[in-house]
């Protein structure tokens, strides 16, 4: 069976430090996809880097929970506080959503301008998927699918993580982890039903182990990722981002970005007959 991976940064446009950290480990590494966050003060800076890596797929990091708004349309004042930041949680969103329809029309609208910002700037989107998991949420899912017809995307990212990921003989992952890739696990069951015709995946890696992404990870990848075509998320930066909570993922962003320049991890790959894709080739 031949297993294709598709190997995504997230967060692409979040600083100079990630934007740096994409272009070596694609250049250098396994890294195969980006997705930016066309809200965030380095997207112009991303795109730049983008249009130099003619084999990088690039898709849209779906935002709505960091940084400001990119519309002005009167709608989405909704989604913002009096600086204009973000305040609502993904969770509350999609409850709230699936009662107020100037609520979804605000989420719509808003996502819909991050995607125009990024083909405006001369990018076809190879896929999309979202900041926190945000359009994991199945009434935010089906907007999503919405958005992915009309601008003529064919993929939405599918956060089903097998379950024996979150077990030996895998690395060790936290408790926490685990437990948000259980419950993303369930909603992934349900969006299947609303837009199969976006999934393109089996299978999804890099919840359980956020933040644990190493060579050790890739490793264990390479043995028992036994899938025709999966997605790994990954968040790798030239330099840790400073944070006033302590976040695992934060403090192994550099982890991650040498871990994928590994030659080890390149060799893993290779000896497991892993070919290593982005969207525009499925």
């Amino acid at each position: 069976m031949t297993k294709r991976l598709i190997v995504n940064a997230d967060d692409f446009g979040l600083s100079r430090s990630v934007n740096e950290a994409v272009f070596q480990a694609h250049k250098n590494g396994i890294l195969t996809s980006a997705t930016i966050m066309m809200n965030m003060p380095a997207a112009d800076d991303a795109v730049k880097i983008a249009k130099s890596l003619p084999k990088l797929g690039v898709g849209v990091h779906l935002n709505l929970s960091k940084g400001k708004r990119l519309s002005k349309d009167k709608c989405t004042e909704y989604l913002v506080d009096d600086n204009g930041e973000f305040k609502h949680s993904p969770m509350r969103l999609a409850a709230i959503s699936t009662v107020f329809h100037s609520v979804r029309k605000a989420i719509r609208t808003e996502l819909a301008g991050q995607i125009q910002k990024l083909i405006d700037s001369g990018i076809t989107p190879t896929h999309l998927d979202s900041h926190k998991h945000l359009h994991c949420y199945p009434p935010i899912y089906s907007i999503v699918c919405d958005l992915a017809r009309i601008f003529k995307i064919k993929a939405v990212r599918w956060c089903y993580e097998p379950k024996e990921v979150s077990a030996a003989p895998w690395p060790l992952s936290g408790a926490d982890c685990r437990r948000q890739a259980a419950l993303i696990r369930k909603m992934a069951k349900i969006n299947r039903f609303q837009g199969n015709y976006f999934i393109k995946t089996d299978a999804f890696f890099g919840l359980a182990h956020l933040g644990k992404i190493d060579v050790s990870f890739f490793k264990s990848l390479s043995l028992y990722g036994g899938y025709s075509t999966a997605e790994l998320m990954c968040h790798p930066a030239t330099e840790n981002e400073p944070q006033k909570r302590f976040r695992a993922i934060e403090l192994a962003r550099r982890t991650e970005m040498e871990a994928l320049c590994d030659e080890r991890v390149k060799k893993y790959f290779a000896d497991a007959g892993f070919e290593l894709i982005n969207y525009s080739l499925i």
